[in-house]
This record gives C-alpha cells, sequence and structure tokens, in this order.
C-alpha cells in the first residue's frame, strides 16, 4: 500500500550562495535522531548535483497557525490535548540533547486526526557538555527574555518559555505580547506584562504565570509541568524511540544514500562498510554526540540469535519489542507515576553473513551506561556458548565457534577512535 509523503526540495546553489549549509545539515542531522509521535519523521534524503530532497512524513492538517487564524481560541480541552503533546515531545528532544529554540504555531503542524506534529528544526541546538547557548534566535513574538538580553541561556527553559506562550494563544487566541513595535515587544516580553482573558480559569492562570516567569532560574521545568494539576487532566504519555534510519553524507558532491533497511543478509561491500574509516556518516555527526554502539560476533542462526538477545534483556531487566524479523528494542520498564518516565533507547539488530555467522549491532542514544554495558556482557557471555545443534560437530570448530563469538567492537562512541578492520567473520 502506497504511503504519500512530502518532500522539500531545495536548491544547492541557493544553499551555499546564502550559507545556509549549517543549517541545513543540522535539520537533517537532529531529525534522522528524533522518532516520536510528535514529531514529523524524515524517512530518506535524496542528493543530486543540484537539488537535495528531504522525504518527509506527510502531515495533511496543515499548520497549526492556519487553524488559529480561522478558529481563533480553542476550547480547553482540545488545547489541553495539544499541549500535552507539545510538551511531550518537547520533552523527548530534551532528553536526546536537541533545543529546539522556534517553537511556534507555524511550525507545529496537525494531522488528520487533529495531533500535533513539531517540525523545523534549521534553527536547533544540539546539546553540548558543561556549556551555554549563545546565538539568539527564534522569533520575536516566542523568543524568551534571556535571548533579548543576549545573555547565554539554557535551550531548555527558552523552549519552555516558548510552549507557554503557545499555551496561551491557545486558550486566548491573542499572543500575550502583541506589539508591532520591536522595542516596545521586547520591554514586554523582558518584564512579563501581559492580561489574562476574564475567562481564564485559576489553574491555567497558575501554570502558565510560572511559565511565563522572566527569570529563567525560577521559571518552570518540563518535569514540574508534567506535574501540574492541570497539565495532568487526561493525560497520556506518549513514548517516543531511537530513530531507525541512518542518513550518509557524500559531502564532496552533496549525494546522500540510505542503507537498507532491516536487511537480513549481508554482502561483503556492507560488511566492509562497517569499517569505521569507511563510514561517512560521521560528516553528519557532532563531535559531542554519545551515541554508544557494539558489533558482537555469533555463530548461531538468526533465530538462535535473537533468543540470546532476548534472554540478555531479560538478565538486565529490561522488556523487549520487536521491530520486525531481524530487529528490537528495549525498554526500561515503566515507573509508577506516569508523568515520572525515563527514557532509554536501545536496539539491536541482527545481520545474516551465512546461515551459521551472525552480526549483532547493539545501539545506545539514551540511558544510563551501566545498563548498557550489563546488557552487551550478558549477550556476549550468551553467544559464546554453543548451542546443542552444534555439540556433535568436530573439536576445531567448536574452537572455532568460541572464537568467532567474541565482542568484536564494544561500547564504540562516534568520536573515538576505534579498529579499521572488523574480526572473527567469514562467509564460507
Amino acid at each position: 500500500m502506497a504511503v504519500p509523503v512530502a518532500i522539500k526540495i531545495m536548491d544547492r546553489k541557493m544553499i551555499m550562495q546564502s550559507d545556509l549549509k549549517n543549517q541545513v545539515q543540522r535539520e537533517i542531522r537532529t531529525m534522522k535522531l528524533l522518532h516520536h509521535p510528535s514529531i514529523v519523521r524524515i524517512h530518506e534524503v535524496i542528493g543530486t548535483k543540484t537539488k537535495i530532497y528531504m522525504v518527509m512524513e506527510y502531515i495533511p492538517g496543515g499548520q497549526l497557525a492556519d487553524k488559529m487564524s480561522y478558529a481563533k481560541k480553542l476550547s480547553e480541552s482540545e488545547a489541553r490535548k495539544i499541549f500535552h503533546q507539545l510538551i511531550d515531545a518537547v520533552d523527548y528532544c530534551h532528553n536526546r540533547g536537541v533545543y529546539h529554540r522556534d517553537l511556534k504555531p507555524e511550525n507545529l503542524l496537525l494531522d488528520s486526526k487533529g495531533n500535533l506534529k513539531v517540525s523545523d528544526f534549521g534553527l536547533c541546538a544540539l546539546h553540548k557538555t558543561a556549556s551555554m547557548l549563545t546565538t539568539t534566535c527564534g522569533s520575536p513574538f516566542y523568543i524568551a527574555p534571556e535571548l533579548i538580553a543576549r545573555k547565554s541561556y539554557e535551550g531548555a527553559a527558552a523552549d519552555v518559555w516558548s510552549c507557554g506562550v503557545i499555551l496561551f494563544e491557545l486558550l486566548s487566541g491573542d499572543l500575550p505580547f502583541d506589539e508591532r513595535n520591536l522595542i516596545r515587544l521586547y520591554k514586554k516580553i523582558s518584564t512579563a506584562d501581559y492580561t489574562y482573558p476574564q475567562w481564564f480559569t485559576e489553574s491555567q492562570k497558575k501554570l502558565i504565570s510560572r511559565i511565563l516567569d522572566p527569570n529563567p532560574r525560577k521559571r518552570i521545568t518540563l518535569p514540574e509541568i508534567f506535574e501540574d494539576e492541570w497539565f495532568q487532566i487526561d493525560y497520556v504519555p506518549s513514548c517516543g524511540y531511537e530513530c531507525d534510519e541512518k542518513i550518509f553524507l557524500d559531502d564532496e558532491d552533496a549525494s546522500e544514500t540510505e542503507t537498507p533497511k532491516s536487511s537480513s543478509f549481508i554482502n561483503a561491500f556492507q560488511l566492509i562498510a562497517m569499517s569505521h574509516d569507511l563510514d561517512l556518516s560521521r560528516l553528519f555527526e557532532e563531535q559531542e554526540d554519545m551515541k554508544q554502539k557494539t558489533r558482537l560476533g555469533s555463530k548461531h542462526t538468526v533465530i538462535e540469535t535473537i533468543r540470546k538477545i532476548e534472554a540478555a534483556a531479560m538478565d538486565v531487566s529490561l522488556s523487549v519489542e520487536r521491530m520486525n524479523n531481524f530487529k528490537m528494542k528495549m525498554h526500561q520498564k515503566p515507573k509508577m507515576k506516569r508523568y515520572s518516565r525515563s527514557y532509554y533507547d536501545l536496539s539491536a539488530e541482527v545481520i545474516e553473513v551465512a546461515p551459521m555467522n551472525c552480526v549483532v549491532e547493539i545501539s545506545k542514544s539514551v540511558g544510563e551506561i551501566r545498563l548498557y554495558e550489563e546488557f552487551c556482557k550478558s549477550l556476549s557471555s550468551l553467544l559464546t556458548k554453543i548451542s546443542d545443534v552444534s555439540l556433535p560437530k568436530e573439536g576445531s570448530e567448536k574452537s572455532s565457534n568460541n572464537r568467532s563469538a567474541q565482542e568484536i567492537r564494544s561500547c564504540e562512541e562516534q568520536n573515538e577512535k576505534v579498529p579499521d578492520d572488523l574480526q572473527g567473520y567469514s562467509s564460507s
């Protein structure tokens, strides 16, 4: 069944002339990191000598701004539903180290059922350890006071402010700060000078006043928003997972090629491409990106290898979700409080080299490194065990099985140097 998609077409010459190369790279790099029900997904990037095509999820409902232009204010229940989805998406981004910095109704889309989809990550920032952001960006009506003051700021607090402006607009039909003169506008934003419409309830005022606090240190945080009494009404949290796609860029000719999706068999060229020095994806990755990868060799069939992955997950109290016949994701069991959520993105994919030779690729983007290491250790131990079917085999083959099932790449971070070749694989 054909699935409709949206295609964003960009002229390469215009991008270079307008000095937008970094912005386009940032948008692609960020969107491929994000996989959440309330964030527009990127499916593929295709490049030619003159154009770059971004194939994305098609959202038929248009911009939230369009709806606001004719609907004016929304009902409390509808506004709360959209705000729920917005906060869920922003919280997911922040947990991935992504700060949008341009949240506004024009960048929020609605699907056919009225569900929210966050888009346009061209101005986003990726988290850098122990550093504040300094670039002033965003739209004047939604920008936080600390950006106006041209001070260093925290991306999370700036996004929370924008969410508060959006919530005010959803409930009232008007902006809290609406001046055509920029000097007067910025003065009102800096002092949080706004007036509530008479129909606002006390619980609505309480939440908005905590969000629109001009002091970012006193401003309410996302975890505190989840605990707010008004927010919790009819709240159903949505879960986000690690994005499956990997996009590779050849910076010389601006052509992008996507790796095969969930392939059950790997050929020699793909095996060679697993070498770190031949992986072009790092042209699109931040030096600070802390994504861990581990590759393990297995002398078992695909089915046996998958069973061992499931057993290793049980050993460290992770639940397993099958994505297809060869890939699965592991999640921590949910906490008791529905708003106390801990993101953990860990996936394992089995790639068949030969009937009794597999590669297990494990990757983690979010969560405790301790749990990731325990899972890798448990799986490595299980993979070195010879299956019952292979026991009658000759002693020399048994020795070879033990040798090739060793871990071939452990806790590989993209910003660390790793071996150029893969050891222990054979297709014969």
